[in-house]
């Protein structure tokens, strides 16, 4: 591919009018795009032309008709040969006009600046590590459709996701009797739970409906009593004094006796 060479400006002429300024001039009247030709609509003839030099820039002197060619007078345009000052700020500048190109695109062209692709979903996990609650019923299941689609699995050979499902079938056929037990003590404090909470509410209406005083009555005729001795509902009345005297002093007397013994040979040791 040929190398583009930059325009060189070969004469020192000038067309002796004031040099041209782009801030003056409308923003679509001129390119002065870093990696691109820099190029300006002629204020004389409002034809497209190029813009020689590098430091100094000057329009590139051209005609004011373009068909010379086919006969026509060469006329010089008195735009020729026009010195141009940019003193714009040129990233600005860029910026604006990419923005009116997108503004003016068709919305069905128009393309985002940054492309974003939907992620490939990722690939299904085997069932051998699918960490969920393991049954013996789901362990089973899944054992049996492993060996179903598995040619590795023949017999008594495995492949490495076939052991894994069948050491997790095993598993749970010994854990199943402590599963069920558990699963049963859970129901029981459930029950322990519910008949806590509803039974003082039951009794209280029970008592209220037999009254104190008629339950202790029915209770005293079941037995004969003595007289003077009260129900199991306010307590047995209890002796204050032994009911042998003389036994119970020779009992701690032959106690302190016994102390006494015991004391004297700690000490002797």
């Amino acid at each position: 591919m040929p190398r583009k060479r930059p325009g060189r400006v070969r004469t020192k002429n000038t067309n002796r009018r004031e040099a041209l300024k782009l801030s003056s001039m409308a923003p679509e009247d001129f390119n002065v795009r870093p990696d691109e030709v820099k190029s300006i609509a002629c204020p004389d003839c409002r034809t497209w032309r190029r813009i020689m030099g590098d430091k100094v820039l000057k329009i590139r002197e051209h005609c004011i008709s373009d068909k010379v060619a086919e006969g026509e007078k060469h006329v010089t345009c008195p735009g020729s040969d026009q010195l141009v000052v940019i003193d714009i700020d040129v990233r600005r500048w860029q910026s604006e006009q990419d923005r009116l190109l997108r503004d003016a695109m068709p919305q069905e062209n128009r393309r985002a600046a940054q492309q974003f692709y939907k992620p490939l979903p990722a690939s299904a996990t085997p069932v051998s590590r699918i960490k969920a609650e393991v049954t013996l019923e789901t362990a089973r299941q899944s054992y049996l459709a492993h060996r179903k689609g598995c040619t590795r699995c023949v017999g008594g050979q495995h492949c490495t996701d076939g052991g894994i499902l069948a050491r997790r079938y095993v598993l749970a056929l010994n854990l199943e009797p402590v599963r069920r037990e558990a699963l049963k003590e859970m129901e029981r404090q459930e029950l322990r739970t519910a008949w806590k909470q509803t039974a003082p509410a039951a009794r209280k209406a029970q008592w209220a409906k037999h009254g104190g005083k008629a339950v202790e009555t029915a209770n005293n005729r079941c037995a004969d009593r003595t007289p003077g001795s009260l129900s199991e509902f306010r307590g047995p009345q209890l002796p204050l004094a032994p009911r042998d005297v003389e036994a119970h002093d020779r009992r701690q007397a032959e106690l302190g006796k016994q102390y006494a013994q015991r004391k004297s040979a700690a000490s002797a040791a």
